[in-house]
């Protein structure tokens, strides 16, 4: 009977262990840079309630219609998250956290899942990180978060971006504006795209997202919807502008940057390369005031941002970006023959409650071949043992990058390498 063989589902891979590095420095970075802002971590399930993304997202946008990895237990219907905004506002509200008084800064990183075509930088279980202000309608939250986004870019030496912004007004505002565009769109319908023939009902503002060619001339010429907004949210944008120039956060105003769903309100932000391509988006996001009140809160105004680690990945590869410094271990333990062996096994824990990282070979191979091994796990210090070093207890100690070896006790090797 042939042995059975698998592999990773489609548009999911694996991490592997020549990459983990890269990740846990970005991860890293992430930690630091939101703790500098004073933001707290929150770590929600993989699995919500169809429901909640259903509210959260919307039931109309392509997430929810095809990209749901759903499935039911029982009665209860359950969806893995696609996003991580609407499971942050589900745990707001579920644990009372407006009770801790204050805003709630709050930041996470984790795998989403969405149903859709794999491609560079985009993949049916990606990885994104992101930040919420909960509980404050000031500017100067949307401006925090957009500097915790640039921070974080910043410091990982990303500078080749252009950040755009925009307002997507009030439900007033939107309401004016959807009907300018469905007045302008309605007359040259039949030339748009399938997909933007789709949405001229349903959410006539995402035509605006389109990235079909014949779509263009349209969407060029079609109003921009700062020009419909209440005089609150007017102020609320022209703020945001002020604050953002008063911190030297550049940006580029983009009238047809737009946020289609409804409980989106006022600012709209977007980070983008040219080194990601045609897919040039970093990452995004803008203020959602309504949604808490949608999944079950009292209104609360919020703002946040989400941005995905692939894309990030792909960036820093194309710009030459370290993320990560070469791995080393401290210190490998050669032996020769059982007893050294079991010196070994003693020893190796002493090193470790040092502070060291160590380790030893583990399946009998000659000198040579532990020498080549201690190569490949890029070991700074060998340490020499044979039936020589153990009746004399002196042993060998190899610096592997300056070729140089002494031999020592074990207690002068510790303090040694320790100090």
């Amino acid at each position: 009977m042939a042995q059975p063989t698998f592999s990773t589902h489609v548009g999911m891979v694996d991490i592997l262990p020549d990459e983990v590095g890269k990740w846990q420095a970005l991860e890293r970075i992430i930690h630091e840079e939101a703790k500098r802002f004073n933001f707290e971590e929150i770590r929600t399930p993989i699995m919500e309630q169809t429901e909640l993304i259903a509210r959260g997202v919307g039931q109309l946008t392509d997430i929810v219609s095809k990209e749901m990895f759903a499935f039911e237990r029982g009665d209860d219907q359950y969806v893995l998250r696609p996003e991580c905004t609407a499971p942050v506002a589900r745990a707001f509200v579920e644990h009372h956290l407006d009770q801790r008084g204050g805003t709630q800064n709050l930041y996470y990183i984790g795998p989403m899942f969405r149903a859709e075509k794999p491609q560079k930088g985009r993949q049916r279980q990606f990885h994104q990180f992101g930040a919420e202000i909960i509980g404050a309608d000031d500017p100067a939250a949307d401006v925090d978060i957009i500097a915790l986004m640039m921070a974080i870019y910043d410091r990982i030496g990303i500078s080749n971006t252009t950040l755009k912004i925009n307002s997507v007004g009030d439900p007033e505002s939107r309401k004016a504006y959807t009907k300018a565009l469905k007045d302008h769109f309605r007359p040259n319908l039949s030339e748009l795209s399938q997909i933007s023939q789709d949405r001229f009902e349903k959410n006539p503002l995402r035509i605006l997202d389109s990235k079909e060619e014949e779509d263009q001339p349209y969407i060029k010429d079609a109003p921009i919807i700062t020009d419909f907004l209440t005089e609150d949210t007017a102020d609320h944008y022209a703020r945001v502008k002020e604050l953002l120039k008063e911190l030297d956060i550049p940006f580029v105003e983009d009238p047809h940057l737009v946020r289609g769903l409804d409980y989106y309100t006022r600012t709209a932000f977007e980070l983008i390369s040219p080194d990601l391509g045609a897919q040039d988006a970093l990452g995004g996001g803008g203020r959602y005031d309504l949604l808490i009140e949608e999944v079950g809160g009292q209104p609360t105004p919020a703002v946040g941002f989400a941005s995905g680690i692939e894309r990030l990945m792909i960036a820093c590869e194309e710009l030459g970006i370290p993320l990560a410094e070469e791995e080393m271990l401290d210190v490998y333990i050669v032996t020769l023959g059982e007893k050294a062996r079991k010196w070994a096994v003693k020893h190796l824990p002493k090193l470790r409650e040092a502070g060291l990282s160590a380790s030893m070979d583990y399946i009998g191979r000659s000198i040579k071949a532990q020498m080549k091994d201690a190569d490949r796990e890029n070991a700074r210090h060998v340490i020499i043992v044979g039936e020589n070093e153990l009746n004399e207890e002196k042993f060998v100690l190899r610096d592997m990058k300056a070729s140089e070896e002494e031999t020592y006790s074990f207690e002068n090797i510790l303090n040694q390498l320790v100090n």
